[in-house]
Protein backbone atom coordinates (compact mmCIF):
# COMPACT_ATOMS: atom_id res chain seq x y z
CA UNK A 1 0.00 0.00 0.00
CA UNK A 2 2.31 2.49 1.10
CA UNK A 3 4.39 1.68 -2.69
CA UNK A 4 1.38 2.08 -4.22
CA UNK A 5 0.95 5.52 -2.42
CA UNK A 6 4.12 6.67 -3.57
CA UNK A 7 3.46 6.12 -7.20
CA UNK A 8 -0.36 7.47 -6.91
CA UNK A 9 1.63 10.67 -4.97
CA UNK A 10 4.23 10.48 -7.74
CA UNK A 11 1.27 11.06 -10.49
CA UNK A 12 -0.05 13.78 -9.18
CA UNK A 13 2.44 16.18 -8.81
CA UNK A 14 4.10 15.15 -12.23
CA UNK A 15 -0.07 16.22 -13.62
CA UNK A 16 0.19 19.21 -11.27
CA UNK A 17 3.68 20.05 -13.07
CA UNK A 18 2.16 19.60 -16.35
CA UNK A 19 -1.38 21.77 -15.49
CA UNK A 20 0.98 24.78 -13.80
CA UNK A 21 3.05 24.53 -17.14
CA UNK A 22 -0.02 24.59 -19.45
CA UNK A 23 -1.67 27.38 -17.64
CA UNK A 24 1.66 29.52 -17.41
CA UNK A 25 1.96 28.91 -21.02
CA UNK A 26 -1.45 29.92 -21.47
CA UNK A 27 -1.34 33.27 -19.28
CA UNK A 28 1.26 34.45 -21.50
CA UNK A 29 -0.03 33.42 -24.62
CA UNK A 30 -2.87 35.57 -23.42
CA UNK A 31 -0.76 38.52 -22.12
CA UNK A 32 1.02 38.41 -25.58
CA UNK A 33 -2.10 38.41 -27.26
CA UNK A 34 -3.60 40.99 -25.30
CA UNK A 35 -0.57 43.39 -25.63
CA UNK A 36 0.01 43.04 -29.44
CA UNK A 37 -3.93 44.33 -29.42
CA UNK A 38 -3.82 46.88 -27.21
CA UNK A 39 -0.41 48.58 -28.69
CA UNK A 40 -2.26 47.51 -32.33
CA UNK A 41 -4.81 49.64 -30.75
CA UNK A 42 -2.43 52.30 -29.67
CA UNK A 43 -0.51 52.59 -33.05
CA UNK A 44 -2.78 51.92 -35.49
CA UNK A 45 -4.67 54.84 -35.37
CA UNK A 46 -6.31 56.13 -38.94
CA UNK A 47 -5.63 59.64 -40.02
CA UNK A 48 -8.63 59.15 -42.42
CA UNK A 49 -10.94 62.15 -42.27
CA UNK A 50 -10.85 66.04 -41.23
CA UNK A 51 -8.29 67.56 -38.94
CA UNK A 52 -8.00 71.77 -38.47
CA UNK A 53 -4.95 73.64 -36.97
CA UNK A 54 -5.57 77.29 -35.41
CA UNK A 55 -2.78 79.96 -34.99
CA UNK A 56 -1.39 83.32 -35.37
CA UNK A 57 0.95 83.95 -38.78
CA UNK A 58 3.44 86.34 -38.93
CA UNK A 59 1.53 89.14 -40.29
CA UNK A 60 -0.70 88.81 -36.58
CA UNK A 61 -3.30 87.20 -39.12
CA UNK A 62 -6.00 84.73 -37.22
CA UNK A 63 -5.32 81.96 -39.68
CA UNK A 64 -7.43 78.15 -39.96
CA UNK A 65 -5.50 75.15 -41.57
CA UNK A 66 -7.50 71.99 -42.78
CA UNK A 67 -6.44 69.15 -43.63
CA UNK A 68 -8.68 66.38 -45.36
CA UNK A 69 -7.48 62.62 -45.29
CA UNK A 70 -9.23 59.92 -47.82
CA UNK A 71 -8.18 56.55 -48.13
CA UNK A 72 -5.03 57.23 -50.21
CA UNK A 73 -5.13 61.19 -51.18
CA UNK A 74 -5.00 64.18 -49.00
CA UNK A 75 -4.78 67.83 -49.30
CA UNK A 76 -4.47 70.57 -47.03
CA UNK A 77 -6.06 74.35 -47.13
CA UNK A 78 -4.98 77.45 -45.14
CA UNK A 79 -6.75 80.33 -44.79
CA UNK A 80 -7.59 83.41 -42.93
CA UNK A 81 -10.06 82.36 -40.02
CA UNK A 82 -11.84 85.76 -39.87
CA UNK A 83 -12.33 86.85 -44.12
CA UNK A 84 -11.93 83.04 -45.60
CA UNK A 85 -8.75 84.88 -47.96
CA UNK A 86 -7.11 82.14 -49.77
CA UNK A 87 -3.31 81.96 -48.28
CA UNK A 88 -1.93 78.48 -49.21
CA UNK A 89 -2.75 74.94 -50.17
CA UNK A 90 -0.87 71.40 -50.95
CA UNK A 91 -1.56 67.86 -51.62
CA UNK A 92 -1.17 64.90 -53.01
CA UNK A 93 -0.65 61.18 -52.40
CA UNK A 94 -0.11 59.77 -48.56
CA UNK A 95 1.21 56.31 -47.07
CA UNK A 96 1.36 55.70 -43.31
CA UNK A 97 3.72 52.94 -41.98
CA UNK A 98 4.28 52.96 -38.06
CA UNK A 99 4.44 56.84 -37.36
CA UNK A 100 6.20 57.83 -40.64
CA UNK A 101 4.18 59.04 -43.37
CA UNK A 102 5.57 59.75 -46.69
CA UNK A 103 4.15 61.70 -49.44
CA UNK A 104 4.44 62.87 -53.16
CA UNK A 105 3.74 65.92 -53.62
CA UNK A 106 1.09 66.73 -56.54
CA UNK A 107 0.33 70.19 -56.16
CA UNK A 108 1.47 73.19 -54.01
CA UNK A 109 0.68 77.02 -54.72
CA UNK A 110 3.28 78.41 -52.87
CA UNK A 111 6.43 76.05 -54.92
CA UNK A 112 5.51 74.35 -57.73
CA UNK A 113 9.04 72.94 -57.51
CA UNK A 114 8.01 70.45 -54.68
CA UNK A 115 5.88 69.10 -56.88
CA UNK A 116 6.46 65.59 -57.92
CA UNK A 117 8.79 65.09 -54.92
CA UNK A 118 8.54 62.88 -52.21
CA UNK A 119 8.84 63.82 -48.25
CA UNK A 120 8.22 62.39 -45.06
CA UNK A 121 8.04 63.17 -41.56
CA UNK A 122 6.68 62.24 -38.18
CA UNK A 123 3.26 61.68 -37.54
CA UNK A 124 1.49 60.76 -34.33
CA UNK A 125 -2.52 59.78 -34.01
CA UNK A 126 -4.39 59.71 -31.36
CA UNK A 127 -8.13 59.68 -31.23
CA UNK A 128 -8.78 63.28 -31.10
CA UNK A 129 -5.36 65.12 -32.35
CA UNK A 130 -3.21 64.54 -35.16
CA UNK A 131 0.55 65.80 -34.15
CA UNK A 132 3.93 66.69 -36.59
CA UNK A 133 6.43 66.47 -34.05
CA UNK A 134 9.01 67.99 -36.58
CA UNK A 135 6.95 71.50 -37.37
CA UNK A 136 5.24 71.62 -34.11
CA UNK A 137 1.88 71.34 -35.63
CA UNK A 138 -1.03 69.93 -33.69
CA UNK A 139 -4.30 69.77 -35.58
CA UNK A 140 -7.87 68.44 -33.55
CA UNK A 141 -10.02 66.29 -35.30
CA UNK A 142 -13.59 67.79 -37.28
CA UNK A 143 -14.50 63.94 -38.29
CA UNK A 144 -13.65 60.28 -38.99
CA UNK A 145 -14.74 60.33 -42.33
CA UNK A 146 -18.55 60.54 -41.91
CA UNK A 147 -21.93 60.74 -41.58
CA UNK A 148 -21.84 62.42 -45.61
CA UNK A 149 -22.04 60.19 -47.98
CA UNK A 150 -19.13 61.34 -50.29
CA UNK A 151 -16.10 60.53 -48.15
CA UNK A 152 -13.04 60.05 -50.89
CA UNK A 153 -11.28 61.71 -53.32
CA UNK A 154 -13.44 62.08 -56.70
CA UNK A 155 -12.28 63.36 -59.59
CA UNK A 156 -14.40 64.56 -62.40
CA UNK A 157 -15.19 62.77 -65.23
CA UNK A 158 -17.44 64.10 -67.31
CA UNK A 159 -19.36 67.86 -67.84
CA UNK A 160 -22.08 69.43 -69.66
CA UNK A 161 -20.12 71.70 -71.66
CA UNK A 162 -22.31 73.85 -74.71
CA UNK A 163 -25.44 71.58 -74.28
CA UNK A 164 -23.22 68.31 -74.43
CA UNK A 165 -21.94 66.39 -71.83
CA UNK A 166 -17.81 65.95 -72.32
CA UNK A 167 -15.77 63.09 -70.98
CA UNK A 168 -12.71 63.62 -68.99
CA UNK A 169 -9.74 61.04 -69.14
CA UNK A 170 -9.31 60.84 -65.78
CA UNK A 171 -5.78 58.97 -65.59
CA UNK A 172 -4.17 62.08 -67.74
CA UNK A 173 -1.65 64.70 -65.75
CA UNK A 174 -4.36 67.40 -65.54
CA UNK A 175 -7.39 66.66 -62.95
CA UNK A 176 -9.73 68.28 -60.73
CA UNK A 177 -10.43 66.63 -57.93
CA UNK A 178 -12.88 66.39 -54.82
CA UNK A 179 -11.75 65.27 -51.74
CA UNK A 180 -14.40 64.89 -48.66
CA UNK A 181 -14.57 63.79 -45.38
CA UNK A 182 -17.61 63.81 -43.57
CA UNK A 183 -18.44 67.28 -43.35
CA UNK A 184 -15.82 69.12 -45.19
CA UNK A 185 -14.77 69.27 -49.03
CA UNK A 186 -11.99 70.90 -51.12
CA UNK A 187 -11.77 70.75 -54.62
CA UNK A 188 -8.39 71.41 -56.52
CA UNK A 189 -7.61 72.11 -60.51
CA UNK A 190 -4.11 70.88 -60.89
CA UNK A 191 -1.09 69.76 -63.88
CA UNK A 192 1.26 66.92 -62.04
CA UNK A 193 3.04 66.81 -65.57
CA UNK A 194 3.24 70.69 -65.59
CA UNK A 195 2.99 71.38 -62.37
CA UNK A 196 0.00 73.98 -62.89
CA UNK A 197 -2.23 74.99 -60.24
CA UNK A 198 -5.56 76.06 -61.28
CA UNK A 199 -7.63 76.93 -58.35
CA UNK A 200 -8.99 75.33 -54.78
CA UNK A 201 -12.39 76.15 -52.83
CA UNK A 202 -13.48 74.57 -49.65
CA UNK A 203 -15.73 74.41 -46.79
CA UNK A 204 -18.65 72.48 -45.36
CA UNK A 205 -21.22 70.17 -46.69
CA UNK A 206 -23.90 67.65 -46.09
CA UNK A 207 -25.97 65.01 -48.09
CA UNK A 208 -29.56 64.92 -47.09
CA UNK A 209 -32.59 64.01 -48.63
CA UNK A 210 -31.15 63.80 -52.43
CA UNK A 211 -29.42 67.01 -51.62
CA UNK A 212 -25.22 68.13 -51.55
CA UNK A 213 -25.32 71.22 -49.70
CA UNK A 214 -22.11 73.14 -49.72
CA UNK A 215 -20.99 76.20 -47.64
CA UNK A 216 -17.66 78.14 -48.89
CA UNK A 217 -15.18 78.78 -46.47
CA UNK A 218 -12.35 79.76 -49.10
CA UNK A 219 -12.18 80.17 -52.23
CA UNK A 220 -8.40 81.17 -54.27
CA UNK A 221 -9.62 82.84 -57.37
CA UNK A 222 -12.34 85.15 -55.66
CA UNK A 223 -12.14 85.89 -51.74
CA UNK A 224 -15.95 87.09 -51.85
CA UNK A 225 -17.40 83.60 -52.47
CA UNK A 226 -16.41 83.00 -48.27
CA UNK A 227 -19.21 82.23 -46.92
CA UNK A 228 -21.79 81.38 -49.98
CA UNK A 229 -24.05 78.31 -49.70
CA UNK A 230 -24.51 76.28 -52.80
CA UNK A 231 -26.96 73.60 -52.93
CA UNK A 232 -27.36 70.69 -55.59
CA UNK A 233 -29.07 67.60 -56.86
CA UNK A 234 -26.93 64.47 -55.97
CA UNK A 235 -27.09 60.86 -56.53
CA UNK A 236 -24.89 57.78 -56.70
CA UNK A 237 -25.44 55.44 -59.42
CA UNK A 238 -22.90 52.56 -60.67
CA UNK A 239 -20.31 54.34 -58.22
CA UNK A 240 -20.42 57.65 -60.17
CA UNK A 241 -21.42 61.09 -58.39
CA UNK A 242 -24.12 62.94 -60.51
CA UNK A 243 -23.78 66.51 -59.44
CA UNK A 244 -26.64 68.63 -60.59
CA UNK A 245 -27.40 72.59 -59.44
CA UNK A 246 -25.89 75.95 -60.99
CA UNK A 247 -22.16 77.76 -60.52
CA UNK A 248 -21.23 79.85 -57.40
CA UNK A 249 -22.04 82.48 -60.79
CA UNK A 250 -25.72 80.98 -61.63
CA UNK A 251 -24.59 79.09 -64.34
CA UNK A 252 -26.46 75.45 -64.85
CA UNK A 253 -23.91 72.74 -63.69
CA UNK A 254 -24.39 69.11 -64.85
CA UNK A 255 -21.07 67.07 -63.70
CA UNK A 256 -20.18 63.64 -63.29
CA UNK A 257 -17.68 62.39 -60.51
CA UNK A 258 -15.95 58.88 -59.68
CA UNK A 259 -14.20 57.80 -57.25
CA UNK A 260 -10.30 58.27 -57.92
CA UNK A 261 -8.00 54.97 -57.84
CA UNK A 262 -4.56 56.40 -59.00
Amino acid sequence: LKFEYKIIKSLCNFLNLIIFRYMFRLKTTCILVYSLIFNNAIFSQSPVGAWERYYDDNEGRAVRSVVIFSGKFQSIAVFDAESGDFIYSNGGTWKLEGNIMTEIVEFDTADTEKVGQIISFEVIVEENHLILPEFGWKFTKIDDGSPGKLNGAWVMSSRLKNGQMKSRDTDKPRKTMKILSGTRFQWIAFNTETKEFNGTGGGTYTTKGGKYSEEIEFFSKDNSKSGLKLVFDYDIIDDKWIHKGKTSEGDPLNEIWIKRKK
